[in-house]
């Protein structure tokens, strides 16, 4: 499947690193307890295991390893995605993680960790979807509807890489979370999802073949967890995400939620 490859390539070449990292020693944070947010919408980097009711993803394990590692307990909270970065900001929670896009104008309000993943926007549609077959020919099909996140990376591609670049074009439909857009999408409210190829891969498994990626890659986005501005955790994190990068453990984790793991089974 092309979007497999894609991920696999783009998270191997994310994931070489010195190998000197693996002699280092990392700092020790003396058993505190850091507080992590996630938003719990995003297969399979967090989300609620539909069979067991846990959460579980790629991000839970490799945060779990982290604060083995630097020697922290981690006490984990949800929130939505609109709100996840100011209260970061604003000093509620240590640490977020939703595969966050790392972004110029989101590190004026929050510090960013070293980038754990990079992922390409993709076009998540309906599997009997024949009226548009790219961005393309979505663009030119004025009575497709897309739906998005405001203020989410799939939203801008879908303002200025599809549509016109007007932010209110009528063509986007507004929802709350990404879980939403998806069963609108299902539902046939809208057209077509953007997504980075994670979720797409998550979801496509989980539609039992009602779901599919069309189109190519639509940008390159890093990922990467945030904390508050000045955060004095930013440098043992990164030292971690080396680490766990240097180690093979990162390729690991991508293995076991990007190959192995099968959403719903």
């Amino acid at each position: 499947m092309p979007i497999r490859r894609t991920i696999l390539a783009s998270l191997a070449a994310l994931v070489l690193s010195p190998l000197g990292a693996l002699g280092a020693s990392l700092p020790d944070l003396g058993g505190k307890t850091v507080v992590v947010v996630t938003e719990n919408a995003y297969p399979p980097l967090q989300f609620v295991d539909p069979k067991s009711g846990k959460q579980v993803g790629w991000e839970y394990d490799a945060m779990n390893e982290i604060a083995k590692r630097l020697n922290f307990k981690v006490e984990y909270q949800n929130t939505s995605w609109d709100a996840m970065i100011q209260a970061v900001s604003d000093d509620q929670y240590s640490i977020g993680m939703t595969g966050i896009t790392i972004k110029d104008d989101r590190k004026q309000k929050v510090d960013f960790s070293d980038p754990y993943m990079r992922s390409q926007q993709f076009m998540l549609v309906r599997a009997d979807e024949s009226r548009f077959t790219d961005a393309k020919t979505f663009g030119e099909f004025k009575d497709g509807l897309v739906g998005a996140q405001p203020g989410t990376s799939p939203f801008y591609t879908a303002v200025y890489e599809i549509l016109d670049g007007n932010e209110q074009n009528p063509r986007i439909k507004l929802f709350e979370t990404f879980g939403a857009t998806v069963q609108a999408l299902k539902a046939g409210d809208v057209d077509v999802v953007l997504t980075d190829s994670v979720a797409a891969k998550g979801y496509v498994d989980a539609s039992s073949s009602t779901l599919k990626v069309i189109g190519g890659p639509l940008g390159t986005e890093d990922f990467g967890f945030i904390f508050p501005k000045g955060s004095d955790l930013v440098a043992p994190v990164n030292a971690a995400i080396a680490a766990l990068k240097a180690d093979g453990t990162l390729d690991a984790l991508n293995k076991q939620w990007f190959l192995d793991y099968k959403m719903g089974e």
